[in-house]
Order: C-alpha cells, then structure tokens, then sequence
C-alpha cells in the first residue's frame, strides 16, 4: 500500500480534484433545484425514455451491422467436385461453433490453433486413414492457403469494417492496455458519484448498462463475423486444394481453363484436327452395347454428311475420336467406342477415357430387355468415378435406341405424346423408357427416346440435343476441373525439373566451393 501511495503524485491529484469540484457543484446544485421545483420526476422520467429510446436505437444498428456481416459469406465454389459439399457442411459446422468468449482477439495464438483445426477438418475427410491428415499437406501448399484466405479476409476487413485501415496492431494493444486503467479510474468516480448525489449515480448506472448491452453486442457480433470468415476462407482455400484447383505457382493457375489438355492435343493430332480447334474441346463419350446404335446416333449429331470419310462404320474397334460442331454448343470432341459387351471392349481403356470425359451418352436399344451387361459396365463406371474426389462426375444421358422396333412394330407415325394414353406406340414407348431408367438406375428426366434409323431419325434435333444443351454447364464445369488437374499434373513435373536442375547445379558447384573455403582456412 506504501508503494502504490509512494507512486501516486497527491498534488497532481488534489489539482485534478479541484478541476473537478466545479462540474461536480453545477450537476448537485442542479439536482437539488429540481427537487425543490417539484421536477425531478419529469427529469428522472424523461432520462429513461430517452435512455430506452437510445438503447433501442443502438439496437437496431447492431442488427443491421449483424446483417450486413451476415451478407458478407463465404460460399461454396460451384465449379468444385460434388463430394466437396459434404467437407464444406463440416467447415460450416466448425465456423458456426465458433464463440468469441472461446477465441479472445488479443491473444494471437488463435490464429494458429483455429486454422490448424479447420484444415484438420478437410484434411481428414480426404485422408481418412492417417493418424495426422494435417501433416499431408506440402509446406508450399499450407502457405498458400494462409496467403489466400487472409488475403480475402483482408479486403472483407478493409471495405466492410470502418477505420480498420486506419488503426494498427500497436494501438489495438495499447487500448487493451489502458482500458483495465480506465476501467479503474472510473469505478473510483462511480463511487465518489454515489456518496455526492445517489440519485444521479443511480439512474447513470441505469444508463452505462444499458450502453454496455449494446457496445458489448455490436463487439461481440464483430468478433464472431471475424472468426466464422476465417474459418470459412481457410475451409475454402483448403477445398480447393483438394480439389486440384490450387497449383503452387498462382501465374500458372491464372491462365485460361480453355487451353487443351495434353490428351485432347494428341486426339485431334490423330484425325489431323489440331489446327480447327484453338481451346480446349468439351469431350463427349458415346458408350453402350453391340449394335445399340452408338455410331448411328454419333452420325445423327452431326446433323448431316459432308464427305465420305464423314460416315462412320457400323463397328468400332477402339475409342475414336470426331470434332463435333454445332450451334449452341461449345466445340466439342465426340468419341464411338467397342461395344460393352463385345470382345473389343477393354475396360481399362474405357474407364480411362470416361475419367477424361466431360459429358456421357450411354445408348441402349429399347427391344432389349436384357441389360444385365449394361448395368455391370454402368456400375463399374460409378465405382470408379467415386473414387476421383477431385472430380465432378460427367453428366450421363441414356439414349434409347430403336423405338421404332416397339410393338405395334408395323406404326411409325411420329411425333408421339408420351402422356396419351390411346396410343400403343407411346404408350410402348413410354414403358420401354420407364423400364431402362429402373434397369440402369438413371433419373427418368435424362432417358431421352430416339430413332436412328436412316429415313426415320427421330428425337435427336429436338429432346437430345436440348438435354445435351440443357447439361452444357454442368459439362463445362467437368471441363473446368479437368483441365486444372491437367495443369496441375504439368506443374509438378515443370517443378521436379527445375528442382532436379538446381540440385544439380548445387552439386556441380559444390566442389569449387568447399575448395575456395578450405583455401580461405
């Protein structure tokens, strides 16, 4: 106590006071001629309305300050692969548990501890079996991820927060410093307030909690903004990475998704196309059982035949490839395959040409009831594509073939209304397309009837092609990530080069340089 009085200056003190005792006489002098005039209720009842009237008026900005924090989100990239969606419902998760009593802004550590935990979220939910899934991260990756999100919360901070670019860590500290002193020095006026004009004191103390509410709740609402968004861009840029669409070297990402691929180059190279097609094409797979009518379907796209070498053979030996252009659909390559249930059709060749596919159209012949074959090839493609947790998964159109080979066999007179419940023919063929989306477990809105026959084409004008365009987007975004895991792919081997020569050039120099040193010794 000696120590604490020994630092105090007493007449610093008593000239404080003095300054004070004036303000202190007018506010009691004024209460007692209230009290003496009869108006000290109107005064008392009057400071609470406008007391009420502020707090509620405070209220409400908070509310609007917490809805426009609640604008500012973080959402899920459209364009990552469909399995991601489940990883973001756990970053939200993460984000929404956030309490700012949990995470104190001045303790810094924060930072570290509540980003290492988000990226243990989505980590773990790609490597499910590693003890740490954190550790498999590469340390140019986890800085990435720092660099991004913080570069968003940054611009978030700077346009939505006012003064943020004005205040520095350093004054921050230095008013979480003073305010534990400020608070002090204010329950002692609070105190003195009390012995001099309790009545004052009272309806002040009434005012201060009512202000408290307030500020505290506007501080608060900050703060769990604050934390959620950190979560949610760390999350984000996390996903991402995952997803195959964060290569390290951001000037290599920044280029156009259009650029083609390694694999489209050495497709069109093969039908000597290279040069009509600058971008990089959508790529569409036309896969299905002998004699269904893949390549019939395959000539119908094409609308019509310019040359000879146009017409395609009944048969196809391997995956082969056709540029396919049309109005309303981006440049495309079209690919025939062997028939799933022949002797030419090679599964591997298959699935690794489904893997580069943007857009599957799968036909199957309406007068055959057998697809046993159909929905084992079907279901070996599903399992395989889940395993791609970086990919979307192509849309896939099943195209029933030969309906004109329904009972009545001998009518052929479309167009057919589905829905009419007099016609046999559409009626047939209406159960013939109910009957192949149960079989191949497809939604009955992509099972799209058509006749390829030659004289008899049907359907593919019309309900094909607007399916087709109806999925462009979709197909798009396939495209989107396939080409980033193509420009990733190209990146890591561009890197290891480069690192295998600087290691090299390390090497080569290294004798000079351990001689140059045992000379200087």
């Amino acid at each position: 106590m000696k120590t604490l009085l020994h630092k105090i200056d007493l007449l610093r003190v008593f000239a404080l006071l003095l300054l004070a005792v004036p303000a202190f006489a007018v506010f009691a002098l004024g209460m007692v001629w209230l009290w003496q005039t009869g108006n000290l209720l109107y005064w008392a009842t009057a400071m609470v309305v406008f007391s009420v009237l502020s707090y509620g008026l405070l209220y409400w900005q908070a509310k609007r300050d917490r809805q426009m924090l609640e604008g500012i989100v973080t959402e899920p990239n459209p364009d990552w692969p469909s399995k991601a969606e489940a990883v973001w419902q756990q970053v939200e998760k993460l984000a929404e548990t956030c309490d700012p009593e949990d995470w104190p802004i001045e303790d810094s550590s924060w930072i570290l501890v509540l980003g290492r935990r988000t990226l243990d979220t989505v980590s773990h939910y790609y490597y499910p079996q590693a003890e740490k899934p954190f550790l498999e991260l590469t340390v140019p990756h986890t800085l990435l991820i720092i660099e991004q999100a913080s570069r968003d919360l940054r611009k978030d901070i700077t346009e939505n927060i006012p003064f943020s670019d004005r205040l520095t860590i350093g004054d921050l500290l230095r008013l979480h410093h003073w305010k534990a002193k400020a608070e002090q020095a204010y329950n002692i006026y609070r105190a003195g307030r009390i012995i001099i004009n309790p009545m004052s004191a009272l309806f002040g103390e009434i005012w201060r909690h009512l202000q408290e509410r307030s500020f505290s709740l506007a501080r608060s609402e900050l703060h769990r903004w604050f934390l959620r968004a950190y979560v949610r861009k760390v999350g984000y840029y996390a996903i991402d990475l995952y997803s195959g669409r964060q290569p390290v070297a951001l000037d290599e990402s920044s280029k156009q998704a259009s650029e083609r691929t390694p694999v489209s180059r050495d497709d069109l190279r093969k039908i000597e196309q290279i040069a009509t097609v600058p971008e990089e094409p959508l790529r569409i797979l036309v896969l299905g059982r002998t004699n269904a009518g893949k390549s019939s379907l395959i000539n119908a796209l094409f609308g019509k035949l310019t040359t000879a070498t146009d017409v395609l053979p009944d048969t196809t030996e391997t995956i082969t490839p056709f540029v396919l252009q049309r109005e309303g659909l981006t440049q495309a390559l079209i690919f025939d395959s062997p028939g799933c249930d022949s002797t030419r059709f090679n599964e591997k060749q298959v699935l690794t040409a489904a893997l580069n596919a943007d857009l599957i159209l799968w036909v199957s012949p309406a007068n055959r009831p057998d697809r046993q074959t159909e929905r084992h090839c079907l279901d070996a493609l599903r399992v395989f594509q889940s395993t791609q947790l970086n990919r979307r998964l192509p849309p896939i159109l099943v195209v029933v073939s030969h309906i004109d080979l329904l009972r009545p066999a001998s009518a052929w007179q479309p167009p057919y209304d589905l829905s009419n419940q007099q016609d046999v023919k559409a009626i047939s063929i209406r159960a013939a397309v109910q009957a192949i989306a149960n079989d191949l477990v497809i939604p009955i809105e992509q099972v799209i009837p058509v006749c390829l026959k030659e004289g008899r084409v049907y359907n593919v004008n019309d309900a094909l092609w607007a399916a087709i365009l109806h999925h462009q987007d979709a197909a798009l975004r396939v495209r989107l990530l396939r080409c980033m895991d193509a420009k990733k792919r190209a990146e890591d081997w561009a890197m290891l080069r480069r690192q295998l020569l600087s290691t090299g050039r390390f090497l080569w120099n290294l004798p000079d340089k351990l001689g140059k040193r045992s000379g200087e010794g």
